[in-house]
């Protein structure tokens, strides 16, 4: 089909919506959810947010991993071979949904969290280790309410190609908010953290059998059918049938748990 008034469109691209795409219908095991968290602190508050979250998760349903950041290196200190930043890319691959939480530092995410992120390549042989994963983000303070880390926190999401969820949660004053055993009390920011939780589970059942479908883009399939083309008439690829369009592939899956001032 073509379109005469699009003329900068390149049709054997094009992939019209398909709602049968988007039927229920794929894995039935328990949503796989991975939790990072962003202090190295014994009294880590975002890691009490983190094991919170893993227990609400769990409660719903969900096979869970949280992610411990001590003796991961910096990025580019060393190879990517380092047993840590292996396991960090083996659960990212396992994952189809993410949890981050970070503390406020001077209004950004901590180094500790940012260096998790920095270490998951945007491709690695082919597959994103990110791309089309569900992902909710909620932070902690030492002080007052604020929203820094986690609007930082969506523009990483957003760079990492994940589906970030409309919810987030903020809890300020965080040493007040747990108990001595580590325990979120309950309060209206511990609803909030159900609430989240809970969203990102419905999220993640909607999405994940269907990521692949969802994040397929028009301009990579353009330049796959360029190359294809290419290498066709090169001779790299001998035969004379017509260049298939890509299909997007559903994403892989890997064997596969301190921030206040």
């Amino acid at each position: 089909m073509t379109h005469p008034d699009l003329p900068n469109l390149l049709t054997g691209a094009l992939e019209l919506p398909d709602p049968a795409r988007l039927d229920p219908v794929g894995p039935r095991h328990p949503p796989r959810i991975l939790l990072l968290y962003g202090s190295l602190r014994p009294a880590s508050f975002s890691r009490k947010l983190a094991l919170e979250a893993q227990r609400l998760l769990r409660a719903m349903g969900a096979e869970t991993r949280v992610f411990d950041p001590h003796d991961l290196p910096l990025l580019d200190s060393t190879a990517a071979d380092h047993p840590k930043v292996q396991e960090l890319r083996r659960l990212s691959l396992w994952s189809e949904g993410q949890v981050w939480v970070s503390p406020e530092r001077h209004g950004s995410p901590t180094a500790v969290f940012k260096n998790q992120i920095d270490w998951l390549p945007l491709e690695e042989g082919g597959v994103r280790p990110t791309q089309g994963r569900t992902l909710a983000v909620m932070q902690v303070c030492g002080g007052s309410q604020s929203f820094n880390v986690v609007n930082a926190l969506r523009v990483l999401g957003r760079w990492m190609r994940m589906v970030t969820i409309p919810n987030q949660s903020s809890v300020p004053r965080a040493w007040q908010e747990f108990d001595a055993s580590g325990r979120m009390k309950p309060s209206p920011y511990y609803d909030r953290v159900v609430d989240v939780m809970e969203e990102l589970m419905k999220f993640t059942l909607m999405v994940r059998d269907r990521s692949g479908y969802l994040t397929s883009r028009y301009s990579e399939r353009k330049g796959d059918l360029a190359a294809a083309t290419l290498a066709q008439a090169s001779g790299a690829v001998e035969t004379a049938a017509p260049v298939p369009l890509p299909v997007p592939a559903a994403p892989l899956a890997a064997a596969g748990p301190a921030c206040c001032r």
